[in-house]
């Protein structure tokens, strides 16, 4: 039987991980790390699965580290490699799979960042004047919301002092309550959102849903402006970890509402928050 060359095998896999329900950014993340990984073959005149061998994923790993990309970054596009073969295995496009034993780059553990609060109240300084951008960033600081499940959130998912976060991917749905600052910036971004027909609460001036990329360029943005240039969108969702620990928020409470699938992963940020046991309270701090 002929085979079918890696470039038309990729859609393939791609679509399969669409019909298994994996998000949109992970399938976004993983065509385009495949993408560079098919480019780097055919420079190689590497085209068929079987063609591939071990060294070839091998320098594939090392041509990334060499073009500064970091280990972290090599790292997770080696796990969308090893995926792909696992998957061409499962549909008999190979027997053998290369990527087995490629070893992953050492990464150097690293705290995760959390912005003071005269750095978060700088960041609300220099983007109060867009409401849309401020709104996301309240959103996150008080509700601890993933900027994916931010760019998702749907005007039906807005059930009053509470969010309905929809189940997706590995995550199951999740209520999170809004607290008085959140919900009074919904409420003025609401009264000036563009008239649009789109389900998602956030949309650009002609209406269309906003993109991970665009609310992560624009915060980015903010974070120059406000001079804290080394924080991203990332570093807000940290934060309100962090301040809800330092409130005494209870970490059961607070575990369920940032969706971690294990407690042990919210215990984690005691020691960053400088607390040595978690509290008892029921209810969100306000930043």
């Amino acid at each position: 039987m002929k085979q079918e060359p890696l470039k038309t095998l990729l859609p393939k896999f791609i679509e399969n991980l669409s019909q298994k329900g994996r998000s949109p950014a992970t399938i976004l993340a993983y065509r385009a790390d495949l993408e560079q990984l098919v480019d780097f073959l055919l420079k190689k005149d590497k085209v068929l699965p079987d063609q591939i061998r071990h060294p070839d994923l091998e320098a594939f790993r090392d041509a990334l580290l060499a073009e500064k990309y970091t280990p972290k970054s090599v790292s997770r596009k080696l796990n969308a490699v090893k995926t792909f073969f696992r998957w061409l295995i499962s549909e008999n496009h190979i027997i053998a799979d290369p990527s087995v034993g490629v070893a992953h780059p050492k990464i150097e553990p690293t705290l995760p960042k959390f912005l003071s609060q005269l750095e978060y109240r700088a960041l609300r300084d220099v983007v109060r004047n867009d409401i849309r951008i401020a709104t996301i960033v309240e959103i996150i600081l008080q509700s601890g919301m993933r900027i994916s499940e931010v760019a998702n959130l749907k005007l039906a998912n807005l059930k009053g002092d509470v969010i309905k976060i929809d189940a997706y991917a590995t995550q199951p749905e999740r209520i999170i309550p809004l607290n008085k600052p959140a919900r009074e910036a919904l409420k003025l971004y609401l009264a000036v959102r563009p008239k649009s027909d789109s389900r998602f609460v956030f949309v650009s001036k002609n209406g269309k849903p906003l993109a991970v990329r665009n609310i992560r360029a624009a915060i980015d943005r903010y974070m120059q402006k406000a001079e804290i240039p080394s924080y991203s969108v990332n570093d807000l969702r940290t934060t309100f970890i962090v301040e809800n620990l330092k409130a005494g928020v209870d970490l059961v409470l607070l575990s369920q509402v940032v969706g971690h699938k294990r407690l042990s992963t919210t215990e984690r940020y005691l020691e960053l928050a400088g607390v040595k046991e978690p509290g008892k309270r029921q209810a969100l701090a306000e930043l």
